[in-house]
């Protein structure tokens, strides 16, 4: 456990936003697997939708440094690779 004030206070300020930070991160996890859901049971149209959702919170987490900004880009073209595939498939 810290000894120092600073340290003590670094620790309280890391706690905090940690908790704020949670938020976006899985509310990003929850549209994706989602996503990832509807896809795979042949939702398309519905799919079309959580997508855009999940690319919203990939890019307010990413905006917000909660998430690398080159993670949620990755995050986001596999999404939109596994739509478009499905997609294909289906036709």
């Amino acid at each position: 456990m810290a000894n120092i004030q600073s340290a003590k206070k670094r620790i309280r300020q890391n706690e905090k936003r940690r908790i704020r930070n949670r938020v976006y991160r899985s509310s990003a996890r929850t549209y994706i697997k989602k996503a990832r859901t509807q896809i795979a049971d042949g939702q398309l149209d519905e799919a079309t939708e959580t997508v855009r959702l999940a690319s919203q919170a990939l890019d307010k987490a990413a905006r917000r440094r909660i998430i690398h900004p080159n993670n949620a880009s990755r995050r986001k073209g596999r999404l939109m690779a596994s739509l478009a595939a499905a997609k294909k498939a289906a036709a």
